[in-house]
């Protein structure tokens, strides 16, 4: 059967039946499309497992493994550990994340059977009839079987700012988002085929949420990278030719330099704190649909909210009916409930206008659907008239005692329309509602959360700026924004008054805090604006208005209870529209960035040290200081143990930009005094005529001496938990210095002689000018200085 005899067979009023559906499901032509951050076992265990360091350690293992004894090549399985454990921890991370999105995920409704039912996004079939509401996202491409004022927002797919109007038999594509009106359409292309389904292969349209943390360790690990070869190469060819040892030795001091130059953990350790906070999070129904979206939150400088939804509670009532202009109030409830009854696909606030009055089963003849960028809808009924229901702004601008009856209700918090009698011009979307006549005021109450005012006080006392932008009437806006304690709130903009210029509308966005009569195109410049200011932005929503706006920000955060669209273009889902649950989000993306940096110092404090040792064995042509396995020893407990307890400990920092160069501001001087204690142990060992070995076993002692004096003040401040880690890395250490297998399996101990007491003096001298360098490199990020 061809797609236009389907067309035909297929009716608008009973959609597909059951065998239908099973057959199309036989052929494979059901809606699976590939999902833009959808992970599978075997994509986690790839990106574990086939980096380039990875190749570049495991070769180095391998020839490890020929070379030397197994201890020296303890480093190959302290990779194998680490990559399992990533694995693990990505993939709980993963399917956690899959069950919370089933949760949060939008369900078109689909018309089988002659009823309405709502299926999953992958349960949708080709010639499916789907039923479109305001605020649906197009799940699927199709052809418009039914438009009533349907409007379609493709500006997500094809840059589009203005919606499209849809009639029927015209295309709609999947990604966009309905806007106004309803109807319903018949699915063409499904899964693969499907325009969005293209754009998320071809990654044309849906990118990752930036990371300023991911960014600075790969730019530090390029940096690396580049020193790898040629201080291989030096290291090699010293050992070989100038100090004249044997091949084997030579290669294991070799490789003993140049992996320990790579800070193969720090990767791991970001990503595993990246996949526990979407464990913690979705403990607290968060659905996280980009990782690094937990660490954003962590930078946000202002918080976008929109009122309805956000600041208030979920859902509408309605508190009054005034009427205007001596009209019959029986008369304006009867019209309340017909225009209630006419809408297609109803808002929360024509719903309550629906549960207070009843239907009186006027007969409808056209209407213009509501649209947030219009701010009001209209119907005409046979025998009865237009009737237009809206923004007294907007409906009645030139009304006086319109606007002056609204007034008080708008400085209470209270949404305020007015519904009028209009005539034909009502029903033309471009050029009404024309001349109206007033009958009545509508009063909907909004209730403020209970949270509101505690979640508005954490982010003040942060330091992140609170911004209302609401589609309401500005004095509406400014009375929940007052109640919820938001700087600003006396002083409102009414966003028709504002500039249209970007750069003049920053100027505004400075200056104030809470905006009315704001249009989702409006929206979406206010974000923009504010980056032209600097700012880091969050921009939490619920309604299809949000969307652009969402879309835009630094990072989108959705209610749960809101549109599909807002859902699918957030980043953050509230799945129980909590807007509370927020200073546990941004506390979260906190202790991520707060400890990553703290095992930053020590992971490329280490970097450091390895590259200028490697440096200088190869200038003056000496055994290398350590064994591989000495090496491993001291990675192991001044890093990756202690490391893995300091990325998931709790860190209420606040987020200061320029990562990268304000640990290297630490790590440089720490890496330098590092290496030359150590190098200073190892030389004056060997100038006392000391064999290699035990010149090799003064230098480790130093050299954890010194790392752990960077691993205390990586771990500061010091409570009794961090104390009893590194209490607890010493005893391990000195376990291994005089425990007889333990010193045998690692070749180190520490006995009486002269050498021993010069290691221990010159580690506790370098781990005092590494305090030293810690206090100053303090001093210099508290005063400012431009490490960014």
């Amino acid at each position: 059967m061809t797609a236009a005899d389907a067309g035909t067979s297929i009716h608008l009023e009973n959609g597909l039946t059951d065998s239908q559906v099973r057959e199309r499901i036989e052929r494979g032509e059901v809606n699976e499309a590939p999902t833009a951050n959808a992970r599978s076992l075997g994509d986690i265990i790839r990106k574990n497992t086939l980096t380039w360091f990875n190749g570049l350690i495991g070769s180095l293992w391998v020839i490890m493994l020929i070379v030397a004894p197994i201890q020296d090549s303890l480093f190959g399985f302290v990779i194998v550990a680490n990559t399992l454990i990533g694995i693990v921890q990505e993939y709980r991370a993963a399917r956690t994340l899959e069950k919370l999105a089933v949760i949060g995920e939008a369900k078109p409704v689909v018309r089988r059977n002659g009823q309405d039912v709502e299926v999953r996004p992958s349960e949708v079939v080709l010639d499916d009839v789907i039923i479109l509401r305001t605020g649906d996202q197009l799940v699927v491409d199709g052809e418009v079987l039914d438009a009533q004022g349907l409007q379609i927002d493709e500006s997500l797919l094809t840059g589009e700012a203005d919606p499209v109007d849809k009639h029927v038999g015209e295309g709609a594509m999947s990604g966009s988002f309905v806007v106004a009106g309803s109807g319903a359409y018949r699915a063409t292309r499904v899964g693969r085929e499907s325009f969005a389904a293209g754009l998320t292969e071809q990654a044309k349209k849906f990118e990752l949420t930036n990371s300023e943390l991911r960014d600075a360790i790969n730019r530090f690990i390029r940096i690396v990278s580049y020193f790898l070869v040629p201080v291989g190469v030096l290291l090699l060819t010293s050992q070989l030719i100038r100090a004249d040892l044997p091949v084997n030795e030579a290669i294991r001091g070799t490789i003993a330099g140049v992996v320990t130059m790579v800070p193969e953990g720090l990767v791991l350790l970001t990503s595993i704190a990246m996949a526990v906070s979407v464990i913690r999070l979705a403990q607290r129904r968060v659905l996280v649909q980009d990782l690094p979206a937990v660490e954003v939150l962590a930078r946000v400088d202002t918080v976008c909210a929109d009122k309805t939804g956000t600041l208030t509670e979920p859902g509408m009532h309605l508190g009054n009916v005034v009427v205007l202009g001596g009209a019959a109030e029986s008369d304006v409830r009867t019209a309340l409930g017909a225009i209630a009854a006419a809408e297609t696909s109803p808002n929360p606030t024509i719903l309550a206008i629906e549960q207070a009055y009843p239907n009186p089963g006027w007969q409808v003849v056209d209407s213009v659907p509501f649209s947030s960028a219009r701010k009001w809808s209209s119907v005409a009924f046979a025998d009865h008239g237009a009737w237009v229901i809206g923004a007294p702004e907007m409906v009645a601008p030139d009304a006086r005692d319109v606007h002056e009856a609204a007034a008080p209700f708008a400085s209470e918090g209270a949404r305020v329309l007015v519904v009028a009698s209009g005539s034909d011009a009502a029903l033309d979307a471009d050029t009404g509602p024309g001349p109206v006549i007033p009958v009545g005021l509508v009063v909907i109450d909004q209730k403020l959360r209970s949270d509101a005012r505690d979640t508005v006080e954490y982010f003040l006392d942060q330091g992140v700026r609170i911004k209302v932008i609401s589609g309401d009437n500005a004095e509406t806006v400014a009375a929940i924004a007052a109640q919820a304690g938001v700087p600003g709130a006396d002083d409102p903009v009414d966003a028709r008054e504002a500039p249209s210029d970007t750069d003049d509308l920053a100027h505004v966005m400075t200056n104030h805090s809470v905006f009315g009569r704001v249009n989702p195109a409006q929206k979406q410049q206010m974000v923009d604006a504010l980056h032209l200011g600097g700012s880091t932005v969050a921009m939490t929503g619920d309604g299809v208005n949000d969307v652009l706006a969402l879309k835009n920000a630094d990072l989108g955060i959705a209610m749960g209870s809101g549109s599909g669209a807002t859902r699918a273009v957030a980043q953050l889902v509230l799945l129980d529209s909590k807007w509370s649950v927020l200073p546990s989000v941004v506390a979260e993306g906190r202790r991520v960035l707060g400890n990553i940096e703290r095992v930053s110092d020590v992971f490329l404090t280490k970097s450091v040290y390895s590259t200028v040792i490697s440096v200088m064995t190869g200038i003056f042509a000496v055994a290398f200081p350590f064994l591989p396995r000495h090496l491993s020893l001291v990675s192991a407990l001044t890093i990756g143990i202690p490391g893995f307890f300091l990325a998931l400990m709790p860190n209420k920092e606040r987020f200061r930009p320029g990562f990268f160069k304000r640990v290297l501001v630490f790590a440089v001087p720490a890496g330098f005094i590092a290496a030359a204690s150590s190098w200073t142990s190892y030389a004056i060992a060997l100038w006392v005529g000391e064999p290699v070995l035990n010149a090799q076993q003064a230098a480790t002692v130093t050299l954890f001496i010194v790392a752990t004096g960077v691993l205390a003040i990586a771990a500061r401040p010091l409570n009794l938990v961090r104390w009893g880690i590194i209490t607890g890395m010493v005893l391990a250490f000195v376990a291994v210095l005089y425990i007889p297998p333990l010193s045998a399996f690692f070749a180190l101990s520490l006995g009486p002689e002269r050498y021993s007491l010069v290691a221990i003096g010159v580690g506790i001298v370098g781990a005092a000018a590494v305090w030293i360098a810690g206090i100053i490199a303090d001093r210099w990020r508290r005063a400012g200085v431009d490490v960014s």
